[in-house]
């Protein structure tokens, strides 16, 4: 028996959503990735190949003043930013970042967006703008005009190639007395090394060679013209003996200590923020780094009284605006378009989409403009004392989920915005992605940095003895009377992610 089987053919009807993506789209996201080097060269090949873009020299002064913003003792709102469009981001959508797979690069997945960080550099990223000259061949110059002999300059070349980024010498001169006989064949002793870094520490700028922040704090104190002000003499005092005090804000008590009145602690403390805690940051690189020249996209400024401006750096950028040339063709010829030839049509259109394109190129200027300076906002906000004292201890927990929250962003747009941004402060210049960390929460609910557990755990196994290296629990035991209560296993994390080898390694 057979049976035969027919094939037919259904026609069905499906409804489905799909989402066009749009050329101001992607011009948006691509100039908001940008930092202001590229931007400023994007800038000009738009002016070279289209006429209907030109510099808007009849601007205003008003026009071209950098967006700045001063913040008081009450934290600014993203409210009260101009980001009336952010509400509706255009920055967010899904095929827009599947558009961009081969513009991307991979620094645009930052570091904090890993659930498992790995650190890979315990040094933060602080590079330098507009300076040619490396930190090391400035001290260097300097070296030259000491009175040094011979083996005094080899000694302190040594000692300047040690120095830390930030300018302060954080490796034991004995330490050094022996690198210097092992692998150079230089016989030394501590003695001699102290003579040759206090010559360094002559040096500009003041604070340069210091073995710790209270030495590089009185060094800058005593570097002060007027150190002999009774002033003067107190902030040395309150440094000099009351480091602990001072650390830990503490005022209450170094108040009792000195009778200070209240009037004479906010002098004080107004005096002591002016100190720079990393000197080198305004030199340039140390040896042994690769020298990048940068141009910073913010410039945060704080003065006496606490109050953070805020600049949006604008660089060589021009204001823009549509030829008034093709604007008047384009009239006159809407004003004919009856009596138009078929040649005459095609360059009514020609010049209807450049004009279209360069205003589409203007907005997206203004609104790439509009959504850094909501994010640099944010970010000072929450790193404000930061901002105002230069303490990476005082970095607070903070990821793109808090920012985006701030100012209606897409989480995206924030990872976007924070990507290959500089921010130039007081204490040197920075990558927004390093304001940028996990935090780790306590039994009683309060939250700490993880930047600052590292970096009070890469003190605490720096001024270790080499010869008896801290253990892991030993340093959770330190750890916790700092006021950090974690366990072993969480110091051991931190102790990988800093690149540091256990304590039998580092005998």
């Amino acid at each position: 028996m057979e049976v035969s089987m027919s094939q037919n053919l259904i026609q069905t009807q499906k409804l489905q959503q799909t989402q066009t993506l749009s050329p101001q789209q992607v011009l948006q996201v691509r100039l908001l990735e940008m930092p202001v080097s590229e931007l400023e060269q994007r800038i000009k090949n738009e002016l070279m190949e289209n006429g209907a873009l030109e510099e808007n020299f009849d601007s205003s002064d008003e026009a071209n003043v950098n967006s700045e913003d001063i913040f008081e003792d009450n934290p600014v709102s993203p409210n009260d930013q101009t980001i009336d469009s952010f509400t509706s981001d255009e920055y967010s959508s899904s095929e827009v970042q599947q558009a961009l797979g081969d513009y991307r690069t991979l620094d645009d997945v930052p570091d904090y967006l890993l659930k498992n960080f790995v650190k890979q550099s315990s040094r933060p990223e602080t590079m330098e703008y507009g300076d040619t000259v490396s930190f090391y061949e400035q001290m260097q110059e300097q070296m030259t005009e000491c009175n040094l002999t011979p083996h005094e300059k080899e000694l302190m070349t040594y000692i300047i190639g040690s120095l830390e980024s930030d300018g302060l010498l954080k490796k034991k001169l004995s330490i050094i007395a022996d690198e210097l006989e092992i692998y150079n064949g230089i016989q030394t002793n501590t003695k001699e090394l102290e003579g040759v870094l206090m010559k360094l520490q002559t040096f500009d700028p003041p604070g340069i060679g210091a073995r710790d922040l209270r030495e590089c704090l009185l060094l800058q104190l005593r570097r002060d013209e007027n150190f002999h002000t009774a002033i003067k003499q107190k902030a040395y005092q309150i440094i000099d003996s009351m480091f602990d005090d001072f650390t830990h804000k503490r005022w209450d008590k170094i108040s009792q200590k000195m009778h200070l009145s209240e009037v004479e602690v906010k002098r004080l403390q107004q005096e002591l923020r002016r100190l720079n805690p990393r000197p080198g940051s305004a030199m340039g690189e140390v040896i042994g780094h690769n020298f990048q020249q940068i141009i910073p996209d913010f410039i945060v400024n704080s003065d006496e009284l606490g109050n953070i401006s805020i600049s949006l750096n604008k660089g060589n950028i021009p204001e823009l605006r549509v030829s008034s040339s093709f604007l008047d063709i384009l009239n006159q010829a809407i004003d004919g378009k009856s009596n138009m030839s078929r040649s005459e049509r095609e360059a009514l259109q020609y010049s209807r989409q450049k004009i279209e394109k360069a205003n589409g190129f203007i907005e997206a200027i203004k609104q790439r403009r509009n959504t850094l300076n909501a994010v640099m906002h944010a970010i000072v906000d929450i790193q404000r004392p930061f901002f105002i004292e230069g303490d990476e201890t005082l970095l607070r927990p903070m990821i793109l989920k808090d920012i985006a929250e701030r100012t209606g962003l897409d989480i995206s747009t924030v990872s976007r915005a924070a990507n290959s941004k500089y921010v130039e402060t007081a204490y040197g210049t920075y990558p927004l992605k390093w304001f940028f960390s996990d935090g780790y929460t306590t039994s009683d609910g309060r939250e700490i940095a993880t930047r600052s557990i590292q970096v009070t755990l890469k003190e605490l196994i720096e001024s270790e003895d080499y010869k008896k290296p801290l253990s892991d629990e030993e340093l959770t035991t330190l750890l916790n009377q700092k006021g950090f209560p974690i366990a072993r296993r969480t110091v051991a994390k931190y102790r990988e992610q800093l690149g540091i080898p256990i304590a039998r390694l580092r005998k």
